[in-house]
């Protein structure tokens, strides 16, 4: 590792390009002169690209003079521009235009071959409702049971990954994961991030990026805000079971300002509903969000941003299938009506990026969250306590402080270039009296199991080297992880810090093959790892603190016409551990080694001008090694998924798309002797847009399906049985649900 750094560090301090064609540009958006993050250039007829860094800027080399270079960015009309050794520094600007599958690119992707395929998927059907926020990832299930203001259930590659246990998810590069949280490991609540703001949808899937650390296995995902807002906006949406949604977006320098480079906006958002439980939810969410972006000279950027949400619902819960079964209550009824929570959080960021001497390019970014959580459940109903009931509060406040930061040089040479990156940081949570607690009606305390608090610290040092050359990218890194677990129960006598260290190191490999313009091979490879909760990991005296997980990526990604986007993958992961988070009792339960492998498959299509279509269909075959066969089937895994739809953007303002998701059956236990019921749920959605309104309908469950939308098997007791049952427990998807909106722009 430290020889790894010396290099890197040498590499930073070279100042000359070997490059002598060496051609250097800045892509800009015509409308409002900002710059554009991410777009791709490429030679003509050549396999060589690149994409255009925090200002705009690239460089990318030509062979032999004169050249076209293709500018293309989703949303934008292409654009060619032709180059020669003797131009030092060019400036492309990109007109807005109708989307169209040609303007995405496959070699100029870099790493993830799939991952620009979000842009085309996020301006043709664009979120905007926090349930869609991670669908827009392909493959990638969610599911919601409690109530709207819980964070959602997570599937992907054949993990339950719980609320965020295996996958690494952050905003604008602030973590969202809560580690050691009062409900679970790597608990990732979304619902502060307002959808409409989303620009970018970075995602990977497997542990083989060397800036993700703490939980990336199964993969991660970045969103990223709009530095900018085109025009003011206010939004109003009415729906089925009292739902409202109200958001409004407004610029607050103005266009003069904006083009000096400085922007800023701000945005409010507020919902509420009461869903389609007998109980109603009383459901309400508040979110606040500003940030400014300004760009000094050539050389530096600064953005900075402030968000905070407030939420508090009341939740129906899972109910056992049996009780529906008899009758004794509907699909949408409840055993425990008390059910509910409250949960809020507030989030800072400051982000420098510049650009120094020698071609260096450095970000640094610091950020700090304040997070209150208290929830209420019932999972096992009057199988504890008979008399009053298994009520829980999970109850926890925290306050999160860190710091990223990377810095990279390219050098270039005649066919070849070489990009070396050194990133650092760390991450501090202080959560203060972390607790469980038997509760009757939320109000009535009846037993505290447990109560303390938790002081976790992680830091990193990783560094990263990408070599292209003729055809040939290739990309190795290795990731150094330090953690110091602290832990003061306050419920035995005395005081003591328990106190546990460790240290992983997570290599990378990956190498890409760029055939031509149409076709690309990638080997990715990989090792990342998930923390064990800070309460385990001192209960176990330091044991199984940092299970790895082991992954391997063999795809292609291919556009045989302009018209057709297509990525095919086989996968394999190996983990150290897998987790069982035991609710009532607080605790994580390490279980043995996994193996999953499986097939991932994307299709994109442009039909006509108009029409466009998207497919995404996810084989997953996860096992438990060291279990006997029929006893090896892994709790809620995925096997089958696949997601996609029609979209239609008409020239006159009109626009739609009709979706489907669907879910196989899948095991709820280790020998599949219950069942989580698999689904198919069709949504469809229409738009008019004009230059100052738009209006929608929007019909979530078009055929009324009864669906289940989080499924789990427990041993559960109703208060009338005299002996505990194992049973399938859910709570019900949402039935034919409709919404109007209307928005205004000014």
């Amino acid at each position: 590792m430290k020889t790894i750094i010396l290099v890197m560090a040498g590499w930073l301090c070279i100042g000359a390009s070997f490059g002598h064609h060496l051609i250097r540009g800045v892509v800009i958006n015509a409308e409002d002169q900002t710059p554009l993050i991410g777009a791709a250039i490429q030679i003509d007829g050549g396999t060589r690209g690149t994409l255009s860094d925090d200002f705009g800027r690239f460089e990318i080399v030509i062979e032999e003079s004169p050249v076209t270079l293709i500018v293309s960015f989703v949303g934008f009309a292409r654009k060619e521009v032709d180059v020669t050794e003797h131009d030092g520094h060019i400036t492309v600007l990109l007109e807005p235009a109708m989307t169209e599958l040609s303007q995405l690119r496959i070699t100029s992707n870099k790493m993830n071959s799939l991952n620009s395929v979000s842009k085309l998927d996020l301006k043709l059907r664009p979120v905007n409702s926090s349930q869609e926020i991670l669908r827009i990832v392909p493959g990638l299930f969610i599911a919601q049971h409690a109530g709207g203001g819980k964070a959602e259930q997570i599937f992907l590659r054949g993990f339950d990954l719980d609320h965020g246990t295996d996958i690494n998810i952050t905003v604008d590069d602030m973590p969202v994961n809560m580690v050691s949280h009062a409900h679970g490991q790597g608990y990732a609540d979304l619902h502060f991030l307002i959808p409409e703001l989303i620009h970018v949808v970075d995602f990977g899937k497997g542990p083989y990026y060397t800036d993700k650390g703490n939980l990336n296995t199964a993969g991660y995902v970045n969103f990223a805000t709009k530095n900018s807002i085109r025009e003011n906006t206010i939004k109003v949406e009415g729906g089925s079971f009292n739902t409202l949604r109200t958001l409004g977006m407004f610029d607050l320098l103005g266009a003069h300002t904006k083009l000096k480079g400085h922007q800023a906006y701000a945005a409010v958002e507020y919902q509420l509903t009461d869903g389609p439980f007998e109980n109603p939810q009383n459901f309400n969410r508040l979110n606040l969000f500003t940030k400014y972006t300004g760009y000094f000279s050539n050389s530096n950027s600064l953005s900075v941003q402030f968000s905070h949400m407030n939420s508090k619902w009341d939740a129906s819960g899972q109910i056992p299938q049996r009780a529906v079964d008899s009758g004794s209550i509907s699909r949408f009824g409840a055993i425990d009506p008390t059910e509910g929570g409250f949960t809020s959080r507030t989030n800072a960021s400051v982000r420098l990026t510049s650009n120094l001497p020698n071609g260096v390019f450095m970000h640094n970014q610091l950020f700090f969250s304040r997070y209150d959580f208290e929830l209420y459940s019932n999972f096992t109903f009057y199988l504890n306590n008979p008399e009053f009931g298994d009520q829980i509060r999970q109850k926890e406040g925290r306050d999160i402080v860190g710091l990223n930061g990377e810095v990279s040089k390219s050098m270039h040479f005649n066919n070849s270039s070489l990009t070396g990156k050194i990133g650092y940081g760390f991450r501090y949570d202080q959560i203060r009296d972390i607790e469980l607690t038997n509760t009757l009606n939320r109000w009535t305390n009846l037993e505290r199991k447990s109560l303390g608090d938790v002081f976790e610290s992680n830091g990193w040092i990783y560094a990263d080297a990408t070599l292209e050359h003729g055809k040939w990218l290739i990309n190795g890194g290795m990731r150094m992880d330090g953690f110091k677990f602290d832990y003061v129960d306050k419920l035995v006598p005395g005081y003591e810090t328990q106190s546990v260290d460790r240290t992983r190191l997570s290599p990378k490999l990956n190498v890409i093959y760029q055939l031509n313009d149409q076709t690309r091979f990638y080997a990715k490879s990989g090792i990342g790892f998930h923390s064990n909760d800070a309460r385990v990991v001192v209960a176990e005296d330091g044991h199984e603190i940092l299970p790895a997980a082991y992954g391997l990526d063999l795809g292609t990604t291919f556009k045989p016409v302009s018209s057709v986007y297509m990525n095919l993958a086989y996968w394999y992961m190996f983990m150290d551990q897998e987790f069982v988070y035991v609710g009532d009792e607080a605790v994580v339960e390490p279980s043995g080694k996994t193996r999953r492998q499986g097939i991932d498959l994307s299709l994109r299509w442009q039909a006509n001008s108009w029409l466009f279509a998207d497919f995404d269909l996810n084989y997953a075959h996860p096992v438990a090694i060291d279990e006997p066969d029929g006893q090896n089937h892994i709790p809620l895994a995925p096997t089958w998924t696949s997601i996609g739809g029609l979209t239609f953007q008409g020239a006159h303002g009109l626009s739609g798309s009709l979706r489907y998701r669907y879910l196989q059956d899948r095991p709820a236990n280790e020998d599949n002797s219950i069942v989580a019921i698999g689904y198919t749920v069709l949504d469809a959605k229409i738009n008019y847009t004009r230059s100052f309104y738009e209006f929608g309908l929007t019909v979530e469950n078009l055929l009324d399906t009864d669906w289940n939308e989080a499924q789990f098997a427990a041993l559960t007791r109703l208060k009338q049985e005299a002996v505990p049952v194992n049973d399938l427990t859910f709570t019900p998807g949402v039935p034919f649900f409709v919404k109007l909106s209307a928005s205004f722009f000014f």
